[in-house]
């Protein structure tokens, strides 16, 4: 039992790094999220560090669960494929909305106004009054309750801990099934660890390659991109099963 349980420990720690990469899931949207938000690359790390232990915690808890109840793993396998497709679809509609904010913000950045000296003094002040309130609510500090983006680490988080990761359930039904306690918290921890230590380094990267980017004059199509890389990787899980 020992030669076999250090082999799938092994396994668990190849299988959490590769599943991980092979996602794109996994890490995009903490990338160009990063930035639409203006997070600090600390803020990133952390949010992406809890989405990825919420990731893998709600698979081990299924699988316990499941094991508990007398659930067979192809039993299990179905209630992972369902999560992962509503996982998927979750993202495609998360993706669509911002993208269609993004444009929204875009397109209210980019409107064109009169000169000043053909408007009236009237629509002039109040243009000007409704101007301030409108960048105060979308420069507001991060958390505040004027700040409309301070959900979104709430959304991810909890989009990852309904994703499924299908190569987990069958690595702990077999330490399960030996009623070994201590083979099936090292594979969580192991693959877990893999798992979320993959995201980290990756987002990491591409923070900092992101913040290479200048978008001088086009700050506001941001948003708009992190909405169509959401939608990309919410579809390409759907349908290309990545």
């Amino acid at each position: 039992m020992h030669m076999e349980l250090t082999v799938l420990l092994y396994t668990a720690a190849s299988l959490g790094i590769i599943h991980t990469l092979l996602g794109p899931d996994h890490y995009l949207p903490f990338i160009v999220l990063s930035r639409a938000r203006s997070w600090s690359r600390s803020k990133t790390l952390w949010i992406t560090f809890f989405s990825g232990v919420g990731h893998v915690a709600g698979s081990v808890v299924l699988g316990l669960v499941g094991v508990a109840m007398g659930l067979g793993l192809h039993r299990l396998e179905r209630i992972e494929s369902v999560r992962g497709n509503a996982v998927g679809w979750l993202l495609i509609g998360f993706g669509l909305l911002y993208s269609l904010y993004g444009v929204y913000r875009h397109g209210r950045h980019g409107h064109k106004h009169l000169p000043s000296f053909l408007t009236p003094k009237s629509l002039r002040e109040g243009h000007s009054t409704l101007h301030r309130e409108l960048h105060h609510v979308e420069e507001a500090p991060a958390g505040s309750r004027s700040d409309p983006g301070r959900l979104t680490p709430w959304i991810l988080f909890l989009i990852f801990v309904f994703g499924p990761c299908e190569v987990l359930i069958p690595m702990l039904i077999y330490p399960a099934a030996e009623h070994n306690l201590a083979g099936v918290i090292g594979v969580a921890l192991v693959f877990g660890t893999a798992t979320v230590a993959t995201m980290l380094a990756v987002v990491f990267v591409g923070y900092q390659g992101l913040s290479f980017l200048h978008l001088k004059g086009r700050e506001s199509l941001i948003h708009v991109l992190a909405g169509v890389v959401i939608l990309s990787a919410g579809l390409a899980m759907q349908f290309l099963g990545l």
